[in-house]
């Protein structure tokens, strides 16, 4: 009966809302803790991106604690209802600001069961092992709080743990902390740890938590192979892998260490699996069909692999799938029509594959579709009708394939199509009306193309961004553009339009961002108007290759712009005054390829420029000490201009400079002696310059960030600056034509150049051995891979919009010094030509598989031509002439199926010429000056006696031109030195016969004479 009344009597006290007041022990530690940080929740969406979208600014849940006023009704803050104890602690998205100390009050909140400070700034501190001692804890959640350092070993004592959450930190985890949480904490069932550092773990331990139904595990350096075991965890549900591929020489280091291995098979078939994102894992090979036996998959993620083959046809037995992934990969054959006719499928991203043939036509009625994207593949054909079926899709994307013929005029069922993409394939025709009706349509982009005809009428008046550009569009532009008042990008750029049209009409599209009008040289622009307008919005406007004579009279009209582009027209003279003073927002200006005149110290630099452009023009002058004050231009082009002077050293100051490009200009000086410690530079090029004669500063090693230095063609005095091995992404880098010097040692290559894909140090002075020890280091150059974000060398800005600096550079390939005005990620060289090397080709040269040019003319090689070099297989340029190369032509070099060009002159070359395949497209001048040469297509023709044409001996060194083997050679040597010495005795012993001693002649005949003479009147006397 007590009992019974005793727990009545609880129950009801359980159950009586705020019975009992905060205990004061936790009120006191709740007030201490919050007055040890500071309060910001001004969230800067640069200094805080995971806070940004997550929080609500300027709100803490810590403006409700005061003294003298319960905890348990602060936000935040949920207490037992019998003892007051503080149980549960949520102060997500406070604002706090400074450290937790290993003395903070925190920690004596003892009686915790949930503690959430995710998106807190707590400076870096290291995670305290006295977390360890909340015993009692289900739920803990650290995510996004700055936090690093090594998770303490008392993590893992947190055996009732069911959800944590230490994700977005710089936390390492140690094989031993892992292994005992997944070991102690039996009921844990969401673990998230993105982005932390797990690259001492292996993914095998993963097997080991049964309980799991969440794991999430992005970004965190996984080692080891994934297998099924993982996949077939009894309870997980969702498993994000994703993220976790390392590629050490990739340039932007996108990726983490992860296997590059297989998809494993899969075994299981009562996995619970539902969600699975493997994205960006390297892996490689073909998509398993056992796959399918994850029947329970409703979103399957498996893009940015190197994944081969075909889609299998057995995904069709996944019948739940709703989201499925699989672009950027190497996928090839057709699309399986059964993948189409998935009843749950609504999202399907099949683009950046090698997929081909046609899109099926089957796409049934019912189907829920609602975005497919099928870019970036090979698909070809005209458009299957049966796409109308697709009642609910929303964005239909299928740029750049192969897809042909004119738009077809029956597909009018899009009702509810928001975004059509195409871009980027061959159709043609004109543009159909239904495409420009759409009554949901926000996004059209049609660039890319062969369309034609004029632009018809547009009635999608909910259209935001349009996109016609790179087509044949001819005739006006439609005055019912003027009409879309959602418009925020409208690019009409290269095409063939024509006709006036007046500028003030686009300022009735008052919400325009970004306009476009470029290479339409036909359209003109009429910028006079008496009506007062202005562009609200516009922040982006392109101009260029308009056939422009004179600057827009746009003053106060366009006050935010941002970025201008006029290049490519005959703009002449200054700059007007209203660039400078009306627009203090301007951050890009590119005025490239015009006819300015203007003083460089006379333009006017201010502090928002960041990408400037003036390359193409004949500017004049020198720096001025105003370009110190733009102190936030990131890109500086001031290329093919006529510039003196020296650089300025504040430009090597800036921590913000990305690329630096005054190449072909009339520069002198010296380098700046020194390059800031946090050097950004991506870019530095000095070509073409009258830079005098000193060293190379070896600060400039502090920009570790370098991918491209172009020092070439100036007259720079200096040892090889083995320093710059220190670089880990430098990829370009040319030294020719100076007056560099010396060895190029390899006693240094303790780093190499893992990243490097064009070298150039021709036309110098280097002397000794080709360097073996960088060209083993050459990694690069070993496996290229394709950057699948971009084709070309280039320096892309976070902050600017499409702004990208492309790379150029200036080499000798094919017999042919060409500028190429884009560096492709593919193009790799190694020009060492007109030195003077020595010594044999190092075998190891044949390891740089992607080599597309090799350049080792005009040196002092001996030796043979190694067998290795038919390994390289992509090479298309071969120059070894004018060296002292022996032996024959390997007939290895005739497996070079992409060789152009191929110069073996003037060497010392013997033997037959390989025929066939490419040998047979090679002419004489190939091999001209290797008089032991024979066969096709030369007209020596090959001895049969198979001595005739044998190697000579690598010992014995012969001049150009010398054109005997080395049996006649070394037996008229012998008969001359055993004739030359007979005779040489005959005459110094009895000074006859006297017709040969005449035939000396000279000063050493009348030397023999005098001696004669000495002797016969010695002789004489003695008789006297």
């Amino acid at each position: 009966m007590w009992c019974f009344l005793l727990c009545s009597h609880l129950l009801i006290l359980y159950f009586l809302p705020s019975h009992s007041l905060c205990h004061p022990h936790d009120s006191f530690a709740l007030l201490h803790f919050k007055n040890s940080f500071t309060i910001n929740t001004s969230y800067d969406h640069y200094e805080y991106p995971y806070y940004y979208h997550k929080c609500d600014h300027g709100y803490s849940k810590t403006r409700t604690w005061e003294n003298g006023t319960d905890c348990c009704s602060w936000a935040g803050v949920t207490c037992h209802p019998i003892s007051g104890h503080v149980t549960e602690l949520d102060l997500s998205c406070s604002g706090l600001v400074g450290k937790i100390h290993p003395n903070s009050t925190l920690f004596h909140l003892s009686h915790l069961h949930s503690l959430d400070l995710a998106f807190n700034d707590f400076d870096e501190s290291h995670l305290s092992s006295l977390f360890g001692g909340f015993v009692s804890l289900t739920h803990l959640n650290l995510s996004a709080t700055y936090s690093e350092g090594d998770i303490p070993s008392q993590i893992s004592h947190l055996s009732k743990l069911v959800s944590l959450d230490l994700s977005y930190n710089m936390l390492k985890w140690k094989e031993d902390t892992w292994k005992r949480l997944l070991q102690n904490a039996t009921v844990l069932r969401v673990l998230l740890l993105d982005e932390n550092d797990m690259s001492s773990i292996s993914i095998r331990t993963l097997n080991m938590s049964s309980s799991l139904v969440t794991l999430s595990l992005v970004w965190t350096q996984l080692r080891g192979n994934l297998t099924d075991g993982i996949l077939c965890l009894p309870n997980l549900q969702h498993l994000d892998l994703s993220i976790n591929w390392y590629n050490s020489y990739n340039r932007y280091n996108r990726y983490n260490r992860y296997n590059k291995g297989q998809l494993p098979e899969v075994s299981c078939r009562t996995t619970s699996l539902d969600f699975l994102d493997i994205s960006n894992c390297g892996f490689q090979g073909s998509i398993p069909p056992s796959f399918s036996n994850l029947i329970h998959l409703t979103s399957l993620y498996l893009s940015s692999n190197n994944l081969k083959g075909s889609i299998p046809p057995s995904f069709s037995n996944l019948t739940h799938l709703t989201s499925l992934d699989l672009s950027y990969n190497n996928l090839n054959g057709s699309i399986p029509s059964s993948l189409l006719t998935l009843p749950r499928l609504n999202f399907l991203n099949l683009h950046n594959n090698q997929l081909s043939g046609q899109i099926p036509d089957v796409f049934p009625q019912s189907n829920s579709f609602h975005e497919l994207d099928l870019s970036y593949n090979k698909i070809e054909g005209e458009l299957p009708s049966t796409l109308s079926n697709l009642q609910h899709l929303i964005h239909l994307h299928l740029s750049y394939n192969k897809l042909e013929g004119p738009l077809p005029n029956n597909i009018t069922g899009f009702s509810n199509l928001t975004s059509l993409w195409l871009h980027g394939n061959l159709l043609n025709g004109t543009i159909p009306s239904w495409c420009l009706s759409l009554p949901s349509l926000v996004d059209l982009d049609l660039s890319g193309n062969q369309f034609s005809g004029h632009i018809s009428a547009i009635s999608s008046y909910s259209l935001k961004r349009l996109f016609l550009s790179h087509n044949k569009l001819q005739g006006n532009i439609p005055e019912s553009i003027f009409s879309l008042l959602n418009l925020t990008d409208l690019d009409l750029s290269s095409n063939n339009l024509s006709g006036s049209v007046k500028f003030h009409h686009f300022s009735k599209l008052q919400n325009l961002g970004v306009l476009y009008l470029s290479q339409n040289d036909q359209l003109s622009l009429n910028f006079k108007s008496n009506v007062k307008y202005n562009f609200s919005r516009l922040w982006r406007l392109d101009l260029s290759s308009m056939d422009l004579t004179e600057f827009p009279k746009l003053s106060g009209k366009v006050p935010f712009l941002e970025s201008l582009h006029l290049s490519n027209n005959k703009l002449k003279g200054r700059l007007p005054n209203w660039l400078h003073e009306t627009n203090s927002l301007l951050y890009e200006l590119d005025l490239s390829h015009n006819l300015l005149t203007q003083s460089l110290d006379q333009f006017s630099w201010n502090q928002q420029l960041a990408i400037i452009d003036l390359s193409f023009n004949s500017i004049t002058g020198g720096f001025s000490s105003s370009i110190c004050n733009a102190s936030a231009i990131a890109i500086l082009n001031l290329s093919h201009n006529m510039l003196t002077g020296t650089i300025p050293q504040c430009l090597t100051n800036s921590s913000f400079l990305r690329v630096l490009d005054l190449q072909l200009n009339k520069l002198h000086g010296t380098l700046p002696s020194t390059f800031a410690k946090d050097c950004w530079l991506r870019t530095l090029d000095l070509n073409g310059n009258q830079l005098l004669e000193g060293f190379l500063p070896e600060s400039l090693s502090n920009c570790i960030y370098l991918e491209v230095l172009d020092l070439g063609n100036n007259q720079i005095k200096d040892v090889f600056p083995h320093w710059l091995q220190t670089l880990p992404y430098l990829e370009v880098l040319v030294l020719r034509a100076n007056k560099l010097y010396g060895p190029i040692a390899g006693s240094k290559t303790k780093h190499g150049f893992p990243s490097l894909v064009i070298f150039d140090v021709s036309s110098n002075n280097f002397s000794g051995p080709i360097p073996k020890a960088y060209i083993k280091k050459f990694e690069a150059m070993k496996n290229v891979v394709q950057d699948a974000y971009s084709q070309y060398i280039e320096v892309s800005l976070n902050f600017s919009y499409g702004s990208n600096y492309v790379d150029s550079v200036t080499i000798t390939t094919k017999a042919i010094t060409m500028t190429m005005d884009r560096i492709r990620n593919d193009f790799v060289s190694i020009d060492l030509s007109q030195n003077r090397f020595e010594g044999e080709i190092p075998s190891v040269i044949g390891e740089l598989h992607s080599l597309r040019g090799l350049n080792l003319s005009h040196n002092r090689l001996i030796g043979p031509i190694p067998q290795s070099m038919g390994n390289l297989r992509n090479l298309e340029s071969l120059d070894l002439s004018s060296n002292m190369l022996t032996g024959g032509i390997p007939t290895e070099l005739s497996n070079l199926n992409f060789l152009e060009v191929l110069n073996l002159s003037n060497n010392h070359l013997v033997g037959e010429i390989p025929q066939g395949k490419q040998f047979g497209t090679f002419s004489n001048d190939s091999y001209e000056g290797n008089l032991g040469l024979c066969g096709l297509p030369l007209t020596t023709e090959c001895s049969k006696d198979p001595e005739q044409h044998s190697p000579p001996s690598t010992t014995f060194r012969r001049e150009p031109g010398f054109g005997f083997g080395w049996k006649p050679v070394a037996i008229g040597y012998g008969c001359g030195m055993v004739f030359g010495v007979g005779m040489g005795c005959c005459v110094l012993l009895i000074g006859k016969p006297q017709w040969l001693v005449r035939m000396v002649g000279g000063q050493l005949n009348k030397k023999v004479k005098r001696k004669t003479r000495m002797r016969s009147n010695e002789n004489g006397s003695r008789m006297n």
